[in-house]
């Protein structure tokens, strides 16, 4: 009876009077909030391509405390480790023989190496899931895309950007856990999708970008240059289809990389764009009335004194039309409608096309480029910086300048995302196109387009960037690079540039490509523009626009040339060629090399006289010569490229006139 009493008591004590403490007690034995951090989301092109992945995978860690209780020998157990993992010994001995209760062994294994551990079944060492972030197209859009470290955090460009969208937020949820510590069910955990972060889709093309990266590491190559960025973009909505750097990276193994192939060059880099300015100083001219489309400006044969400075072009000319001083990149042609318009308003136009200012694409380390304001120019300044001196850019900022004279005036907001979904695919913020300002009216706008085809026809500065079947409008860029060691400009470092869009009555896309310091050459026409064509022709075919017959597009060259008032050029006549003769190659403007490479592409030798540029040429082209024919050229050196231009004084070379002065920040 005193048992039973005893016995009532006890189970009264443990069920009624502590019921509540002791269950909490046991729940708190198996059960536990758990912190869950979600999966990160994936970064997508615009047409749904993966670009950045994230994937489960096995990590390795152990509890040196349980080791010890177990009797483990820590060395034995880290030279087992090792071989299986291929980590140093003796690191792992040193964490095995730690009083702790958890330290890693190794982080996202390969699945054979997990299973390798599972099969050494060492007690006190486990494995665990982590999510590891894949670049399934390994370099392709890196230095947009960036990379996240070990622990899922974005490091670099769009990674880091949308960080917090990305990651998506911690959350906690109740769990259940056997005795050694494992959750084996937790709940709200069984879709995967309503934990993980949001998604990113980008403007970009995921074809547009390969072809992109693909044909500027050719130009690069060949030219033995330094490095490079291409932009392109649709001039009609700011987007951005593909926006590639040289030298590449692997975001999948950044730290193999030196941190320098990892920059972004087409948002961090400014450099003087020299002579690919030219068509916003002169849409800027038109617009105000400071030049009429077909008025004659005198280019004084080459040489001009302004501010008490000579300037130079490279080819003597009297009188040009504002269309033959933007086909033949005259800077005293520029410098003198620049002035007649005055550096108050021509500063004002420059920051009107958004250039001493961030585009706000979005992306960490973009940088603004110098304008200095007007008040601080003289009258060389103005000249100066009227065709690309004394000011930096960014290519991006040079890409969202030109779509501004393509798409009508209008400068558009550059776009990088286009929307952010959530797990399911269901859109969550959607990025809109955004007009920023009028720039320009649409018809001057129009007419700038019109005149800048002259530039890629014959007797234009990058006839290499005329596309078959397509109108192209363009512009050439060659710029010393300046000496920050010495001062003034260096003497064998220049930056070649080419910025065109096409087709240039209804332009589809807008491509900038910025070559620095290429060795082979260094014209703008010569390194850029073919990188420019081949990127354009891939881009126009992937995008469905065909391209049109020889005889229309000679109908609307003949209509581009009527609009703004230019004469059509004058025709190379070709005579019947018959087996075992050549045509003779229009070679003249070429340097050296180029022309040697054209005739001999028709079995002719060329005779040289003199150094630089073919000035004359003799048979002239056209003419019908037997295979073998030597073919005389005669070149003449530039002083000057005709699209750096750099001034004079006292008949000695003023380098870098502008930036001996200090900068403004």
């Amino acid at each position: 009876m005193g048992m039973a009493t005893l016995v009532v008591v006890r189970a009264f004590h443990l069920q009624v009077a502590s019921g509540d403490r002791l269950r909490e007690m046991a729940e708190d034995q198996h059960l536990r909030k758990l912190r869950v951090s979600p999966r990160r989301g994936a970064i997508y092109d615009r047409h749904g391509a993966e670009l950045a992945v994230s994937a489960d995978v096995d990590s390795v860690y152990a509890n040196p405390r349980r080791l010890k209780a177990m009797e483990q020998n820590p060395k034995l157990v880290a030279r087992r480790l090792s071989q299986a993992l291929d980590v140093d010994a003796a690191v792992l001995e040193k964490r095995l023989s730690s009083d702790r209760y958890f330290v890693w062994i190794e982080r996202r294994v390969t699945p054979h190496e997990a299973s390798r551990v599972r099969e050494l079944d060492i007690p006190g060492v486990e494995l665990t899931t982590e999510s590891r972030r894949y670049y399934p197209n390994r370099h392709l859009g890196a230095h947009l895309i960036g990379f996240a470290d070990i622990d899922g955090r974005g490091i670099e460009g769009i990674e880091l950007a949308y960080e917090d969208q990305l990651r998506g937020f911690d959350r906690r949820v109740d769990a259940i856990r056997d005795r050694r510590g494992q959750v084996v069910f937790a709940d709200d955990m069984e879709d995967d999708r309503t934990m993980q972060g949001q998604n990113v889709v980008l403007t970009i093309d995921k074809t547009i970008q390969h072809v992109a990266e693909r044909e500027l590491a050719l130009g690069v190559r060949t030219f033995e240059a330094r490095g490079g960025s291409v932009v392109v973009m649709d001039p009609s909505t700011g987007e951005i289809l593909a926006l590639a750097n040289y030298p590449p990276f692997n975001p999948n193994e950044p730290s193999k990389h030196p941190t320098a192939h990892r920059r972004n060059r087409a948002l961090v880099d400014r450099f003087e764009p020299g002579s690919t300015v030219k068509p916003f100083t002169m849409a800027a001219a038109l617009a105000a009335g400071a030049v009429k489309p077909n008025q004659s400006i005198n280019c004084e044969n080459g040489v001009a004194r302004i501010g008490g400075r000579r300037l130079h072009d490279a080819h003597p000319y009297e009188w040009l039309t504002p269309t033959q001083i933007l086909a033949h990149s005259s800077n005293i042609g520029t410098a003198k409608i620049a002035l007649d318009l005055g550096k108050k308003d021509l500063y004002r136009a420059f920051r009107r096309f958004g250039f001493g200012e961030p585009t706000g694409i979005g992306v960490p380390g973009e940088t603004a480029g110098i304008l200095r304001h007007y008040r601080r120019w003289y009258e060389i300044d103005t000249a100066n910086i009227s065709f690309g001196q004394g000011m930096s850019v960014t290519n991006v900022q040079l890409a969202t300048a030109m779509g501004a004279i393509a798409n009508g005036g209008q400068l558009m907001q550059p776009m990088l995302v286009r929307r952010m979904t959530d797990g399911h695919g269901a859109t969550i913020e959607e990025n809109k196109p955004r007009v920023r300002r009028q720039v320009v009216p649409r018809r001057i706008a129009k007419l700038v387009g019109q005149m800048l085809t002259a530039v890629t026809e014959p007797g234009g500065t990058a006839v290499e960037a005329g596309v078959d079947g397509y109108l192209v409008a363009g512009k050439t860029g060659t710029a010393q690079k300046a000496d920050y060691v010495k001062g003034g400009y260096a003497k064998d470092k220049w930056l070649a540039s080419f910025i065109g869009f096409l087709p240039a009555e209804r332009p589809a896309v807008v491509i900038s490509v910025v070559i620095d310091e290429p060795v082979i050459a260094h014209y703008g026409g010569t390194v850029a523009g073919p990188v420019f064509r081949r990127i354009a022709e891939v881009t126009l075919r992937h995008m469905g626009i065909a391209p049109e017959g020889r005889q229309a597009i000679l109908e609307k060259k003949k209509e581009q040339r009527k609009a703004v008032g230019a004469a059509d050029p004058e025709p190379v006549e070709k005579e019947d060629v018959e087996k075992g003769q050549s045509a003779v190659p229009d070679v003249r403007s070429l340097p050296l090399r180029q022309a040697v490479i054209a005739l001999h592409a028709q079995s002719l030798v060329p005779e040289v006289r003199g150094s630089g540029v073919v000035v004359s040429q003799e048979p002239p082209p056209g003419k019908a010569v037997s295979h073998g024919a030597v073919v005389q050229i005669e070149l003449r050196k530039r002083s000057f490229d005709q699209e750096s231009g750099a001034p004079e004084v006292g008949g000695k070379t003023l380098t870098a006139a502008v930036s001996r002065r200090p900068h403004a920040p």
